[in-house]
């Protein structure tokens, strides 16, 4: 599609996300020089019917994978960004990207060659709060302070983002708002990119193609934020499951350590799962109950999200 003199180009672009082994891993192509890129692929205005039909159709096609529900993200198009590799060509038109979010409970080796499932926490390592917490995004925050120097408002923004001080909040939604400060600190990989400089052998996380890590960023973003109000976590879930194996999915996602009993509590008060009457001896420990998504939400229940009540 083309407006105007110089053109619009329109791309589409998948975020897919499962739960692989315990950890949230997104649906990735190999693009250019063997980096990760998301599914993605161009919209013809005259052969495609719709957006969402046209991205189904090539991510079955790259992936081999058929995808299930999807929600629109936004749209990307901001000028000076490496534009998406879906329509090259000599006449450099402005790029523009749709991305879209899928959650999928159907974790199965993608049938397509280059296709995998890349764990999303390789890819912003920064946001993973378990185990060492903040002391591993040590040398990355002093990174950004060398940056914004006496900058008081850049300070402010590293601090905030970060949660530098015990007063401040870590907000595990905030992904795309930290990559962005990140990318305009010139730390990751693709800034360094966009600007013709050589890569840092310390450039953290796992680079994409184009601007596929930003629109990851704000797929992760959005999922965790609806964890809170949406039951989407059960999008990623089997069947039948424990709630050591619930928690163990939302620890994932959110990149935090839950506080188990408090977990548990939470979970029981919303009333989104029912036991089913049975137990596994799958843990390696004692037999655990199987819970099952409750047949009032299945029904269309009021609709609410899990709690994440993180260790202090």
């Amino acid at each position: 599609m083309a407006t105007g003199e110089q053109g619009i180009r329109i791309g589409l672009s998948a975020v897919v996300i499962a739960l692989r082994e315990r950890r949230a891993c997104v649906l990735t192509t190999v693009g250019e020089d063997g980096a990760a890129a998301l599914p993605f692929g161009p919209f013809d205005p005259v052969r495609d019917r719709t957006f969402e039909l046209a991205l189904r159709a090539f991510v079955t096609a790259q992936t081999g994978f058929r995808l299930g529900f999807v929600e629109q993200l936004y749209t990307f198009g901001d000028a000076g960004r490496d534009s998406p590799r879906a329509t090259p060509g000599p006449d450099h038109r402005r790029e523009i990207s749709i991305g879209y979010l899928a959650l999928t409970a159907a974790s199965a080796d993608a049938p397509a060659a280059d296709a995998r499932w890349t764990p999303v926490l390789d890819v912003f390592p920064w946001e993973d709060r378990r185990g060492e917490g903040p002391a591993a995004a040590e040398p990355l925050v002093a990174g950004l302070r060398a940056w914004a120097g006496d900058d008081a408002r850049r300070l402010a923004r590293i601090e905030s983002l970060f949660a530098l001080t015990p007063a401040q909040r870590w907000n595990e939604g905030l992904v795309l708002d930290r990559y962005e400060l990140l990318y305009e600190a010139g730390l990751v990989a693709e800034a360094a990119r966009d600007q013709d400089r050589p890569v840092p052998a310390t450039a953290p996380g796992r680079a994409m193609v184009s601007d596929h890590r930003r629109i990851l960023a704000t797929g992760l973003g959005r999922l965790r934020s609806k964890l809170k109000y949406r039951p989407v976590l059960f999008d990623l879930m089997p069947g039948v499951f424990t709630l050591s194996e619930l928690q163990a999915a939302a620890e994932a996602v959110a990149g935090l350590t839950l506080h188990k009993q408090n977990f548990r509590r939470g979970v029981e008060r919303t009333g989104l799962v029912e036991a089913t009457g049975r137990l596994t001896t799958g843990t390696g420990g004692r037999p655990a109950e199987l819970f099952r998504v409750s047949s009032a939400d299945a029904q269309g229940g009021e609709a609410m999200g899990l709690p994440l009540p993180a260790q202090r």
